[in-house]
């Protein structure tokens, strides 16, 4: 006797859940990783007054923020199969992590952005920190890994959420390189402006990906 074909829903739900299952890994990566990154980045920060590392450690902040919230996402979709008013559960639940991810960034971009503009006028360099620069350093290749893992799975579950939290990491290492890239600059140069510079590049690309979180995109 020939099997009964899946249900549609069952076959949307068992072709989707292999992504499904490696972004929640990702995610949990994530989470304990940025709990590691944001106590060693706030604590150097307040050790050696740096404005650079404490907008980094608010930034593993706001980065732990947004996996907690792509665990929800994804776990409701692996948890809920799809039928009609189940896969409207699932729209509704994207949009919203979307958008909780594009307020994330939005604030991020503009304690960033002020951040900046006060080093500017105040004329101050970046402190120098041991476990700071350790943290920095370590951070840039496993927020590279993780950021560009997400971009490609975001793209297979056509999740604007999982995209906004791929731009998230994205955001991570780039203050990274710039918190490295004014220390280097300010010890080798004197350009004590050069981190404050980086950071406003930072915030064009925050603004830029949180309206796009916002907008959205269909799941699914």
């Amino acid at each position: 006797m020939e099997q009964a074909p899946a249900a549609p829903s069952t076959a949307v739900l068992q072709r989707r859940a292999p992504a499904l299952r490696q972004a929640l890994v990702l995610e949990w990566i994530t989470l304990a990783w940025m709990v590691v990154e944001a106590g060693a980045a706030l604590w150097a920060a307040l050790t050696a007054g740096s404005l650079s590392l404490l907008a980094f450690g608010l930034d593993s902040g706001v980065e732990l923020a947004s996996a907690s919230v792509l665990v929800w996402r994804l776990r409701s979709e692996l948890e809920h199969h799809c039928e009609d008013a189940e896969c409207q559960r699932t729209e509704r639940v994207e949009r919203s992590a979307a958008r909780i991810t594009a307020v994330l960034l939005f604030a991020l971009a503009v304690y960033v952005g002020v951040a900046a503009v006060l080093k500017l006028f105040a004329h101050t360099g970046e402190a120098v920190s041991v476990l700071g620069l350790a943290v920095t350093i370590v951070s840039i290749p496993i927020m590279i890994a993780l950021a560009n893992a997400k971009r490609r799975l975001s793209a297979a579950l056509d999740s604007g959420a999982l995209r906004a939290d791929a731009a998230q990491g994205t955001a991570c290492w780039y203050l990274a390189v710039a918190v490295l890239g004014g220390i280097a600059l300010q010890a080798w140069f004197g350009a004590w402006w050069a981190d404050a510079v980086a950071s406003l590049a930072i915030v064009a690309f925050l603004v830029q990906e949180g309206r796009e979180a916002w907008q959205g995109i269909r799941c699914c």
